[in-house]
């Protein structure tokens, strides 16, 4: 068989490929086989792998899926991406081609969302500032211990998320489309739940995939349900989330705080105003950078080569 792979994950895995014939993209995006530089048109794939890393350099994905949607055999694409919302990954499904989705973010993501909501609830900027001018105050702080939150969202990132909330004896609501599927929140729902789960939580996680249905789907009616105090975490796509309203609504206090790590315009423009608004946590697009996504990824990879390869049900395939 055929396997297109980024040369990056090459050095890492390639000696675990077996006697796989390899396309290598190299980090200007040219395509390399059997150490010779190859057109896309005259490749003969039968699987892709998109490691997570490859979205990082925007020549060697580009070059990947410009090869990819020229090939005419290729079968099967793993993504190293959490999610499959943009359009290079639509354009593949619609030739036919079987799609497995990674949900090696959901450890460094769900570590991220408690490390932000922590910061937040035990008001650490206010204790650095203590420290730094040598003030011995006793700042009292909030607890996740009792608190409820609502995950938007009960995929493999959720899911993670809602399974650590609920080691901190925290009461966890979850919305899904198919809320028969189920997940590790104690309660789960439909997106028509949202109303009357809103003003139950103390944190709301947003987790959801982009699609027609979620764009814009934190909205102006949508934050008004808030209570008071409450702290609203975005790692899913800026796109989720109406910003203009979102800064309205915090200028009202509700929520309370915004921890954003995705936004529509990325990088965030310099003159944008969630930069240096006091309710707002701005990060780049980064919950997933922990020291395992890239490995725990390349594992998934080659666990569904070797089930690509046997004829066997793939991982985390996904329908789009």
């Amino acid at each position: 068989m055929e396997l297109l792979i980024y040369e990056n994950a090459h050095r890492r895995i390639g000696s675990l490929l077996g006697d796989v014939r390899l396309v290598r993209v190299q980090s200007d995006g040219r395509l390399v086989r059997d150490g010779t530089a190859v057109e896309a048109e005259a490749l003969s794939l039968d699987a892709a792998y998109a490691s997570p890393d490859i979205f990082r350099i925007p020549e060697a994905a580009r070059g990947f899926f410009r090869a990819v949607l020229k090939s005419s055999t290729v079968r099967w694409l793993q993504s190293g991406a959490a999610g499959l919302d943009d359009a290079a990954f639509q354009r593949v499904a619609a030739k036919g081609v079987a799609i497995t989705a990674n949900d090696a973010a959901s450890v460094p993501i769900a570590e991220y969302v408690f490390a932000e909501v922590l910061s937040v609830f035990q008001n650490q900027a206010a204790r650095r500032k203590a420290q730094a001018e040598h003030r011995w105050d006793r700042l009292a702080f909030r607890e996740i211990a009792g608190t409820t939150w609502l995950i938007v969202g009960l995929g493999a990132i959720g899911n993670a998320v809602a399974k650590r909330a609920k080691a901190f004896e925290a009461t966890v609501l979850g919305i899904r489309q198919d809320p028969a599927k189920g997940g590790m929140a104690d309660e789960v729902a439909g997106m028509d739940a949202l109303p009357r789960f809103l003003p139950r939580a103390d944190v709301v996680v947003i987790a959801t995939p982009l699609t027609e249905a979620t764009a814009h789907l934190v909205d102006a009616a949508f934050l008004d349900r808030l209570k008071p105090g409450a702290v609203l975490v975005n790692i899913a796509r800026g796109k989720v989330v109406d910003e203009a309203a979102l800064l309205a609504a915090l200028d009202r206090g509700r929520p309370a705080h915004a921890v954003l790590d995705v936004f529509v315009d990325e990088p965030l423009p310099q003159e944008s105003p969630f930069w240096a608004h006091p309710g707002v946590t701005v990060t780049a697009h980064a919950a997933a950078r922990g020291d395992g996504f890239i490995a725990r990824g390349d594992r998934l990879f080659l666990d569904n080569l070797a089930r690509f390869r046997a004829g066997e049900p793939l991982r985390n395939l996904a329908r789009l």
